[in-house]
């Protein structure tokens, strides 16, 4: 899909380079991605792995430029096993020569060799979470797995802080990732909401809402899908579930039967699904959330657990309801709640419009000319 915004006419001016984490899938960061490829149509692309066929040609249309991992056998499904070699794999690539590198990253990509005249802005989708944050959703409660990945972890933190320095300037996605950046990197960060295709994401009058809610996410452990399968389980209200995972079999074991998973869904698919769902459930704590913003676009109320970057894209009572035990008592009695809510659905759809592409290419404009004005922190002489 095409972005269909305005770019900046300055951004022709630019010898842009971009990079990111890996190319795997079109989840939320891929978006950002995209719409940044296209106001770059001429930027060669630097990232650990890219499994073809996987991503929009709006990004493979360039140069893609890959490390060491490329080569490795299966390394499409096998790559988070590789997590130790990142630092290595990256330096591997590079160095970027350009006026302006924009790497969009939670992981490896930030850590790009460039030239000493090239500016670094990135684009933080979160420092990185394995290493500093959501330690347990990611390796499991096991005592003596942490005792063992201690040494391995507090390495990655050490490198990716080091690494933060070669950065010139700082976006965050949200307000709650800008803190993150500031507690373990000691960097101030701007704040530029992600993209949501507002334009596509529509609601449509003409289709009723039905009796059952919706989940659209990964189907990873610290998404918390397991929740939401087990309160309507229990409860025995309607549930469809989109995305695909490594949990796909475990939750399809433990729903019960008004409980259905679809697996993974193309974009109209799911748009269908947000317009005639009554509430989306997302019990997981993200960064941001496109997901929220999607089906608010739709006109779609959104019950969510009530902690991460969701708390600044819906309002509880407005276009949302909170959650604060993230359990699937508290779950049930939310989107109990929210089935009863009088909720507007115009004002729901106003409130998403907030958070859209133009929106998100204004405001990175704005971090991009700051990062080319500004006398380089990273100290590159």
């Amino acid at each position: 899909m095409t972005p269909s915004v305005t770019y900046p006419a300055s951004w022709s001016n630019l010898r842009a380079a971009l990079a990111h984490d890996w190319l795997t899938g079109m989840r939320g960061g891929e978006k950002v991605l995209e719409l940044l490829a296209a106001g770059f149509p001429d930027a060669p692309l630097h990232c650990l792995l890219h499994k073809p066929g996987s991503v929009s040609p709006v990004i493979t249309n360039r140069p893609v430029h890959t490390s060491v991992l490329q080569r490795m056998p299966a390394i499409a499904r096998t790559y988070r096993y590789y997590l130790p070699l990142f630092p290595l794999a990256i330096r591997t690539l590079g160095p970027a020569d350009a006026d302006l590198l924009i790497s969009t990253s939670h992981c490896a990509a930030k850590a790009l060799p460039h030239t000493r005249r090239t500016r670094h802005l990135c684009y933080c989708f979160t420092p990185m979470r394995y290493a500093w944050t959501f330690r347990e959703e990611y390796f499991g409660a096991s005592r003596l797995k942490h005792l063992a990945l201690a040494p391995l972890l507090g390495g990655l933190r050490r490198w990716d802080k080091a690494n933060s320095a070669g950065v010139d300037r700082f976006v965050a996605i949200s307000h709650h990732v800008r803190r993150r950046i500031e507690q373990f990197y000691g960097r101030d960060a701007d704040v530029v909401y992600p993209p949501a295709d507002t334009a596509y994401y529509t609601p449509d009058p003409s289709i009723p809402r039905e009796d059952f809610d919706l989940v659209v996410s990964a189907l990873v452990p610290y998404k918390c899908v397991d929740l939401a399968v087990a309160a309507y389980t229990r409860t025995r209200r309607n549930l469809v579930v989109i995305g695909a995972g490594t949990e796909f079999e475990r939750l399809s074991a433990a729903a019960g039967p008004t409980v259905r998973l679809l697996g993974w869904q193309p974009d109209d698919v799911i748009r269908d699904h947000y317009r005639r769902c009554r509430s989306l459930i997302f019990p997981g704590e993200e960064d941001f959330g496109i997901v929220p913003v999607e089906a608010m676009a739709c006109g779609t109320p959104v019950v969510a657990f009530g902690q991460g970057g969701v708390t600044e894209t819906v309002v509880n009572g407005t276009t949302g309801l909170f959650f604060h035990a993230q359990t699937a008592d508290a779950l049930a009695q939310a989107s109990a709640a929210a089935t009863d809510h009088p909720w507007d659905h115009n004002a729901i759809r106003t409130h998403a419009e907030r958070f859209g592409q133009q929106a998100f290419i204004n405001g990175l404009a704005a971090s991009i000319d700051a990062c080319l004005r500004a006398p380089s922190p990273s100290d590159r002489k």
